[in-house]
């Protein structure tokens, strides 16, 4: 849920502003720029820091993997620019995980493969001041210009607790300054400060580094300060006591996601109809005005059919993304992480496992890249190979119209909706199947010692920034409006291409024996003898068995390139029947061939098969690349789309067989 390095949709509008380490210079940026890099914990406000001064949307979280690897911004101070660089958050200089090692060989002065920054800005979270201290002894021991951002210290100050900052700056002896980094509060003394770095105060003496001389260091610096430690709250205490409860917190866990899925069926039927009926009343325009056929079956059903096909599931993904930002938002994602750990140490994973897991539900990608936070390879590639199977906002549009076919909307189990426990039920199964088969591959590998013990800030119960799920829900939703723009409607365009050609005249339908006065029949006949039922039916043997025909089978191949891509193909299909209402016609398609001829096609046994297929199939050639780039060869990719692939057939034809025989 939400661990990709920058929420989805920003990266387009950020190539001008921001970009990966190892790039090409920060766009914006004159040579010899001052360079400032953020160092801080998970969770100390450190991202939300970074994207207050530069004004970009790095995605930000309260567990740790959220920031794993390196971005750059430019932050405007005055009349010149200045380079911040956030990297991924650490407890520790001393790395245990491949992101913490991207920190530690930043400071290291001796590391020739990564560029020193010319100064470093710490973010503490004033609440745990104590702890945070020690990062800061490591990293003041680098003698880089340095100064100190103290988050979170209205919090502190509600809870009780005090921080003479004046005194904490003396004690340290490097500039300190307190931020409200998520409402952009009191940046002023911060960008007063990154005008200058080379005139930052550097201590006279570093701060020790023996563990015994610097706990000494931590109470003395605590003290000089006159820091008192924030009350921990009462209500938080007993929340806690039931969220956290192996039994309680559990069920909780369950409660809330099935109220998650049946609030995105229920209150997204309202506005899905909306757009449906908009790209129908398109479609009704171009019909009237558009004379030429060709053309007006191309924008019918190549650009409105097909887009619109899957843009009727935009509130959908909206709605998915509010909730999962209002859960992060709140605290109670961070929670949700601690209480799986429990589950992934009886599996031989580590608490870490889950986050990175967890981060795959928006989308696999984020998700493999936050693998980066395990320590062991063994654990990174089990992870890695378990990532595809939690069920991404992708598949989402999939599983809308699959299960809107499957039951109707009116069908209830006692108070609850059909739709929306089935959804549960999918999810559900997605993250165990993930849980299963990354514990399956950490068996395969070898074994690599006791696991690490699994740290990570509980932050207290909040009320969610407004600013920041809307933020969060527009880039997820110009990020679906984009692949739409893009990778689907090229689809579309090359599916309409492949159902069209080769073209025939009216001379050759006559010939054929159909009807010309009949649109339908003709754009029928047109589609089933097209190279794309030609392509269909050579993949019919292996699908076969799954109760697949060839149309299903152009929708399953051409979802290699986004899985939405399926609804836009049933789309064009379901158009040629019943132009006026594609949903009712793929209601009504019946089998063409074979001994299931005239029955109808979407039966529950199929519409079964379909789902669960949709679920373990590795659909999403750009997580196949990701999987290439983070386990560094096509060894991995290759085994998770097979594994995949084999489970995606064995599983769906276990479901329809068992659905056939209880329908």
């Amino acid at each position: 849920m939400g661990g990709a390095p920058y929420a989805p949709g920003a990266r387009d509008r950020l190539l001008m502003a921001v970009h990966h380490h190892g790039s090409a210079p920060t766009a914006g940026a004159a040579p010899g720029t001052a360079r400032v890099a953020l160092v801080g914990s998970p969770n100390s406000g450190k991202t939300t820091l970074f994207n207050a001064l530069t004004g970009l949307r790095a995605k930000t979280g309260n567990y740790p993997g959220v920031t794993v690897a390196r971005y750059e911004g430019v932050a405007k101070v005055g009349d010149r620019d200045v380079v911040v660089e956030d990297l991924p958050g650490t407890y520790s200089l001393d790395p245990i995980s491949p992101d913490e090692r991207v920190v530690s060989d930043v400071l290291d002065l001796e590391h020739t493969g990564t560029a020193t920054p010319d100064a470093l800005v710490v973010t503490l979270d004033a609440t745990t001041l104590r702890r945070s201290l020690g990062l800061l002894a490591q990293v003041l021991a680098a003698e880089l210009p340095a100064c100190v951002v103290l988050t979170f210290h209205d919090e502190l100050t509600r809870r009780q607790g005090a921080l003479d900052v004046a005194a904490l700056s003396r004690a340290l002896g490097v500039p300190v300054v307190t931020v409200v980094a998520g409402r952009r509060r009191d940046l002023g003394a911060l960008r007063a400060l990154l005008a200058d770095p080379s005139a930052w105060d550097v201590p006279v003496v570093p701060p020790p580094t023996h563990p015994r001389e610097v706990t000494a260091w931590i109470s003395s610096v605590l003290d000089a300060a006159g820091y008192r430690a924030p009350v921990v709250d009462a209500r938080t205490r007993r929340v806690d006591a039931v969220l956290l409860h192996p039994v309680w917190g559990t069920l909780v866990f369950f409660v809330t996601m099935f109220a998650f899925f049946q609030v995105i069926f229920t209150v997204a039927a309202y506005p899905q109809g909306w757009i449906e009926d908009l790209f129908g009343w398109l479609g009704g325009l171009v019909d009237a005005h558009v004379g030429i056929p060709w053309l007006s079956s191309f924008l019918s059903d190549a650009v409105l059919g097909g887009v619109g096909g899957v843009l009727v599931f935009l509130p959908q993904i909206a709605l998915l993304f509010v909730l999962i930002s209002l859960l992060e938002g709140v605290g109670y994602m961070a929670r949700a992480a601690f209480l799986m750990d429990r589950v992934m140490s009886k599996a031989g994973l580590e608490g870490r496992a889950f986050v990175a897991l967890l981060s795959s539900l928006a989308c696999a990608i984020p998700g493999i890249m936050a693998t980066r936070t395990l320590p062991s390879a063994r654990d990174r590639i089990a992870t890695m190979m378990g990532a595809p199977l939690m069920t991404c906002s992708a598949r989402l549009p999939v599983y809308v119209l699959l299960i809107g076919l499957l039951v109707p909307s009116s069908t209830r189990v006692g108070p609850f909706g059909a739709q929306g426990l089935i959804m549960f039920a999918l999810y559900l199964l997605g993250a165990v199947s993930a849980m299963l088969a990354a514990w399956a591959f950490s068996r395969l590998g070898r074994s690599t010692g006791p696991l690490l013990p699994f740290y990570m800030e509980m932050p207290p119960y909040r009320l969610p920034s407004l600013r920041s799920i809307g933020l969060a829900v527009y880039d997820a939703c110009a990020a679906f409006v984009r692949k739409v723009a893009r990778i689907i409607l090229v689809t579309t365009v090359i599916l309409w291409l492949l159902l069209n050609l080769p073209m025939r005249t009216d001379a050759d339908l006559r010939a054929a024996g159909v009807d010309t006065g009949d649109s339908g029949a003709a754009s029928s006949y047109v589609i089933d003898h097209s190279y794309g039922a030609a392509v269909g039916r050579f993949v019919e043997p292996v699908f076969e068995p799954l109760g697949f025909d060839w149309r299903i089978n152009v929708g399953v191949l051409a979802s290699l390139s986004a899985r939405e891509t399926f609804v836009a193909t049933l789309g064009q299909v379901a158009a040629a029947d019943d132009p006026e209402n594609p949903s009712a016609a793929l209601e009504k398609m019946t089998v063409q061939e074979g001994p299931r001829a005239g029955e109808k096609l979407f039966t529950p046994a199929v519409l079964a098969s379909l789902l669960v297929f949709f679920l373990y199939a590795l659909q999403c050639m750009s997580t196949v690349g990701m999987l290439r780039r983070e386990s560094g060869s096509w060894k991995w990719p290759a085994i998770a789309f097979g594994y995949l692939f084999v489970t995606a057939w064995v599983m769906a034809w276990l479901a329809g067989t068992v659905v056939g025989a209880l329908t």
